[in-house]
């Protein structure tokens, strides 16, 4: 029964299929957008602090939605001390998520960087059912276990193996998998809604990231950088700061009209392009049989887990009448009872 109460507790509200995967598609684009120039400001143009990057992209995402709001383009709560206690631990999760990503990015070659990316997807699947008490249909598991196998297989090859590199993409996984989740339980959150997350996620942290680039040394290095008259490192620059803005919107978006793990998984479409991409144009892709194999099968596993998600998602009918059925097909993962942290509905 507690299986059967749980996924109609977490039953999430029905938006129409096209919203839902315009913006996943959405998401999809900004993220492989932005990955794309991040690579070429971090690597090819040699661009030596990913943390200045990051402040900004940050302190882009403040001005524009400061100036929606005072425009009335938008609306979201005055800034208070609830603000601190209705937002936390966003901002910690972000700031994570936003500096492992960017030095991630330095450190990998771009098939590296998507393949180990979809560690993301297990550490989201294990948060949402411990964070949210979700249930998985098993067809859902085996496909994420062939992602993981073949980030696995062609891990083990990386002929360019990085251990900085892996250490930040990892803990990279680790806080996008947190932010997702927290981020669709604070979207319910009265006062905040999708633009109230994404300037006081900004707001909060952008302070603290430039006093600890400037302690750290980092800001000096990225003051001095000589290619600051280069007109088209300006242009990427300043492009990577407005997509930095997109990409956190069009995740907030995307995880609205879907679940956190939707949101993770519809980067498994994206690499589909990044991966293969990035052997070609990357210019520091090293090739080898089995990391090529490994890419593919990460890859299948990948468009596979999609097709099931959202074409489960189109059917929410036969899920209900599924799980009242039986929950033969569903993996529970134990938890204790008092530990459930209900997401709210709206």
């Amino acid at each position: 029964m507690s299986a059967m109460s749980t996924s109609a507790n977490f039953s999430e509200p029905e938006h129409s299929g096209l919203l839902k995967f315009l913006s996943a598609a959405f998401y999809a684009v900004s993220s492989f957008l932005i990955i794309v120039v991040n690579k070429t400001i971090l690597t090819n143009y040699r661009f030596p602090s990913y943390m200045f990057l990051g402040i900004g992209q940050m302190t882009t995402t403040i001005l524009i939605l400061y100036f929606a709001k005072m425009n009335q383009t938008v609306h979201f709560q005055d800034f208070d001390r609830s603000v601190l206690v209705k937002i936390f631990p966003l901002p910690l999760l972000y700031v994570g998520n936003h500096i492992t990503g960017l030095a991630s990015t330095k450190k990998l070659s771009l098939p590296m960087f998507t393949v180990l990316r979809k560690f993301t997807i297990l550490m989201t699947m294990i948060m949402e059912a411990r964070l949210l008490r979700k249930t998985f249909p098993n067809r859902l598991i085996y496909s994420v276990l062939a992602i993981v196998f073949g980030a696995l297989v062609a891990a083990s090859s990386d002929l360019a193996f990085d251990a900085e590199g892996y250490t930040f993409i990892l803990l990279n996984d680790v806080f996008t998998a947190a932010s997702g989740v927290y981020t669709k339980k604070k979207l319910g959150t009265e006062g905040l809604g999708k633009y109230g997350i994404l300037f006081y996620n900004a707001f909060i942290i952008v302070v603290p990231t430039l006093l600890a680039s400037a302690f750290t040394g980092d800001l000096h290095k990225a003051i001095t950088y000589e290619h600051w008259l280069n007109a088209p490192f300006v242009s990427c620059f300043l492009i990577s700061c407005l997509m930095g803005f997109v990409l956190m919107y069009s995740i907030v978006l995307c995880s609205h009209y879907n679940s956190a793990l939707t949101t993770t998984v519809v980067g498994a479409i994206k690499n589909v392009a990044v991966a293969y991409i990035g052997m070609f144009l990357g210019g520091d892709y090293l090739f080898s049989w089995t990391n090529f194999l490994g890419l593919n099968i990460c890859i299948s596993g990948g468009l596979v887990y999609s097709y099931l998600t959202f074409h489960s998602s189109s059917k929410p009918s036969q899920s209900v009448e599924s799980g009242i059925q039986g929950n033969q097909d569903q993996l529970i993962i134990p938890m204790m009872e008092d530990s459930i942290d209900r997401l709210p509905v709206k």
